[in-house]
């Protein structure tokens, strides 16, 4: 093989292998960062082909998606002095890739650190209840404050969600026997609010058989009824009817003795 093919395919070779090295493709979802000695140019490089030189310039592609960053379990001492341990979930996305870049070092590691201490000034802000109750106003508070924060990151926080709550063993078992204990209560109240108003509904029952005598005696009769169903041998006589039976045994009395005295009169008289 002749010496001038050997160089031409050598050259081809260089200026191919300096070609793949000077494309770059920028997909949809990225923006391009490109740096020439050092020096950042303005405006990014959008979605598709890019030609870089080789040595003299560098490509950085910046996602734009939304990431979601795991925000580690930590022990926090909430304002009534409860120890908890919290772990949250952060959705964050790039705005502005040029800040990205320039502005820090990685984004990805300045939010974790930041959310995780943002995360326990704010819950140390609120009780436990609260923090038991209102997690959708402390999760605002905790995006709120680090999209502040991250906005000259040229990141936007999207999102924050308390993940997992711990509470120790102890202060589990108390909001047990309170959970119990307010369960009592509400069953007491039910009970004593059913008392009070069957006492009212007797109350007139009482009175309308105060007026209706009869009413009194009915219900008398449907009483032997129903315990009649039961096949008791008790037999039971309401009181109005044995103050009935005393008076008709008063009566048959008096005309007993009523009638031995005339007998004795007619007896006198035919002697």
């Amino acid at each position: 093989m002749d010496t001038p093919w050997v160089i031409v395919i050598l050259a081809v070779a260089v200026v191919l292998l300096i070609a793949a090295g000077s494309i770059r493709v920028v997909n949809e979802y990225e923006r391009g960062i490109r740096f020439r000695l050092g020096k950042v140019r303005t405006k990014p490089f959008a979605p598709g082909l890019m030609i870089k030189f080789p040595i003299i310039d560098r490509l950085v592609k910046v996602s734009l998606r939304i990431v979601t960053m795991p925000i580690q379990s930590q022990g926090i001492i909430t304002h009534d002095n409860v120890s908890v341990d919290i772990a949250a979930v952060a959705y964050y996305r790039i705005v502005d890739p040029l800040k990205s870049v320039i502005a820090i070092e990685s984004v990805e590691a300045a939010i974790n650190q930041i959310a995780q201490t943002t995360l326990r000034n704010v819950v140390g802000q609120h009780t436990l209840d609260e923090t038991l109750a209102e997690t959708d106003k402390i999760n605002a508070d905790i995006a709120k404050i680090l999209d502040r924060v991250t906005e000259e990151w040229g990141v936007e926080v999207t999102l924050v969600e308390l993940k997992d709550i711990q509470l120790p063993e102890t202060m589990k078992r108390a909001m047990a026997r309170q959970a119990e204990a307010e369960r009592e209560k509400r069953a007491k109240i039910i009970a004593a609010e059913g008392e009070a108003l069957a006492a009212g509904e007797l109350a007139r029952a009482a009175d309308v058989m105060a007026a209706h005598p009869v009413a009194l005696q009915l219900r008398n009769l449907q009483t032997l009824v129903e315990i009649s169903v039961d096949k008791n041998s008790t037999v039971i006589f309401p009181s109005p009817l044995m103050t009935t039976l005393e008076e008709i045994g008063g009566f048959l009395s008096r005309e007993s003795k009523a009638s031995d005295g005339l007998n004795s009169i007619i007896e006198a008289i035919k002697r």
